[in-house]
């Protein structure tokens, strides 16, 4: 696939290096043990949490420093200055702009353990052959390094990402404030831009991101019409940020979050009554208490797929280690565990060993939970009882309107984004 070039310039602003060091630790006079690998990760507090970090340096042998930011952050550092990290991880819509950059090397398939047993979802763009691909950049077109260094769907033994988490995201809504719809019939992304929902709703501050919500939004309100949702033209994006713009100054929008954290400080506030969220802050929502549904929009999910990737400057032995980390993503554990947030792995069935039936049915399945099931935090996320939102992994992957996309025109997006926040 041949993309436009993208700039960088939005990304060398304000920007600093931060230096990772270990001390050399001893057993006694003149004997040293060898020093320890340390692997500097980059991404979101969506994947970068503590429980994931010690079981893995616990397992590997390593030391691993987790840098977690928000996605636009996270992006912008790593884009900026690919010598700030060893491993990046976020979602696959960062990869064009991470390739175009050169902040980020090949993967030798290979050199990856489990790659055999990743299942279709990234080779193809496709869970089940009937399924739809959606519009935009589903992660087969991104994946592959053709011969010419650009990105495409033809394999060869080089790949631009780790496939491991991924999901579909909509939006969350808290049902003491709005009256639940029906999944794929009612329930729509128009929601976010209805003027009942006035000063009450909050979009994810994510160029890349909130601005397939806001899109997919005033396509359902009538308000406007995509050729492309995925590669908008300049003067779709006009258009949709002239509506934009107007909502925001008439107070529709309550806020814009940056990260999984905040987005559940304004749910538990009750700042806003639905919003654009991911599943770690519904699970989150709901192990506080909150009645919060996860909507399955009738004009379907916006979807995203967890990249993990190498620096450009990662070498030797600290790329053997990164080597190793990945791999180690896909060895069971940390897909059983990432499941409890309501996110998926890319080889399923490794980790459906380590869950229990009532975990599987649930998650996976989209069968109703026969016992209470707890979220990462070891709180209970699910009642015995609940019905997964939008139903099974199959069933939610064969919805997809959109992947998440940096589109031909980012840079230009991206100027009217911020031109929204300061509206």
């Amino acid at each position: 696939m041949t993309k436009q070039k993208i700039t960088r310039r939005h990304f060398l602003n304000t920007l600093t290096v931060g230096a990772a060091t270990t001390a050399l630790a001893f057993k006694a006079p003149y004997v040293f043990a060898k020093k320890p690998i340390t692997l500097r990760v980059m991404g979101t507090h969506v994947t970068l949490q503590e429980e994931l970090r010690l079981k893995a340096m616990q397992e590997l042998g390593i030391n691993l420093e987790f840098t977690p930011k928000g996605s636009a952050a996270v992006l912008q550092k790593a884009a900026a200055d690919p010598s700030s990290f060893d491993l990046y991880e976020q979602w696959s819509d960062s990869i064009n702009i991470l390739w175009q950059a050169g902040a980020i090397q090949p993967l030798e398939i290979d050199r990856l353990k489990y790659w055999n047993e990743i299942n279709s979802l990234t080779k193809t763009g496709k869970l089940t052959p009937d399924a739809n691909i959606g519009a935009g950049d589903a992660p087969n077109k991104i994946l592959f390094v053709q011969s010419d260094g650009s990105l495409g769907t033809t394999p060869t033994s080089k790949i631009s990402f780790m496939p491991y988490v991924h999901n579909v995201d909509s939006f969350g809504y808290n049902t003491n404030f709005i009256t639940q719809g029906v999944p794929y019939q009612t329930e729509s992304w128009g929601w976010l831009l209805d003027d009942k929902n006035k000063g009450r709703v909050a979009l994810v501050n994510a160029p890349t991101i909130g601005i397939f919500d806001a899109a997919l939004a005033a396509q359902a309100q009538g308000l406007m019409t995509f050729k492309n949702i995925g590669n908008m033209t300049i003067a779709e994006i006009d258009t949709l940020f002239k509506i934009l713009i107007s909502k925001k100054q008439s107070g529709h929008f309550a806020g814009f979050w940056t990260s999984v954290p905040q987005s559940v400080d304004y749910m538990v506030d009750k700042r806003v009554h639905l919003q654009s969220m991911f599943s770690p802050g519904v699970s989150a929502c709901r192990s506080k208490g909150l009645p919060i549904v996860y909507a399955s929009p009738k004009e379907g999910y916006r979807a995203w797929h967890g990249v993990m990737c190498l620096s450009a400057n990662t070498t030797g032995h600290v790329k053997d280690a990164a080597y190793d980390y990945m791999n180690w993503w896909l060895s069971g554990w940390p897909g059983a565990f990432i499941a409890r947030q309501g996110y998926y792995i890319s080889n399923p069935e490794r980790s459906k060993e380590l869950m229990s039936k009532p975990e599987w049915d649930y998650w996976y399945q989209g069968k109703e939970a026969t016992s209470d099931l707890l979220g990462t935090d070891g709180k209970v996320s699910v009642k015995q009882g609940q019905l997964r939102d939008g139903g099974s992994y199959e069933k939610r992957f064969s919805n997809i309107a959109v992947w998440n996309t940096v589109m031909d025109n980012y840079d230009y997006s991206l100027d009217k984004w911020y031109e929204l926040l300061n509206a």
